[in-house]
């Protein structure tokens, strides 16, 4: 740690995972872009959430998988466009809320006990809170 501050080495220790983090990152990473493709081709699983863990997860472990995500032509323009503006597009935002409505609707059909029923209505209100407070569209194509 010869030249280097305390802090310097603090922070930098912080946004640079060691050996195993990464690969664990990676591993991560590569499961989230196989749901990812499992989800583009089933309609009751989503794409978009998963293709961002798998960013994110890469971010953390390949510079080299990170860009080819980014780049793809299919996955990559929703997430330039999450990562740049934290945009949610607004298909993807309906489809989330009826999975979740659809989702209670069967526990409750299921006949699932109340407190599972309620444990999950209240999880699922976070996540329509979160996807509700985002952009549906970038700052520079929303309608003024």
């Amino acid at each position: 740690m010869s030249g280097v501050s305390f802090a310097t080495f603090a922070a930098y220790s912080l946004h640079v995972p060691g050996r195993a983090a990464r690969i664990g990152y990676l591993v991560l990473g590569c499961v989230f872009v196989g749901l990812g493709v499992i989800g583009a081709f089933l309609p009751v699983m989503p794409t978009t959430v998963f293709m961002i863990g798998a960013l994110w997860a890469f971010s953390l472990s390949s510079k080299r998988l990170e860009t080819w995500l980014l780049e793809h032509p299919r996955f990559g323009p929703p997430l330039v466009e999450w990562r740049a503006h934290r945009v949610i597009p607004l298909r993807v935002k309906l489809f989330a809320w009826g999975s979740m409505a659809a989702s209670l609707a069967i526990m409750t059909i299921a006949g699932a006990p109340i407190w599972a029923i309620a444990s999950a209505a209240g999880l699922m209100l976070i996540g329509v809170v979160y996807i509700a407070s985002r952009p549906s569209a970038p700052p520079d194509t929303m309608v003024k």
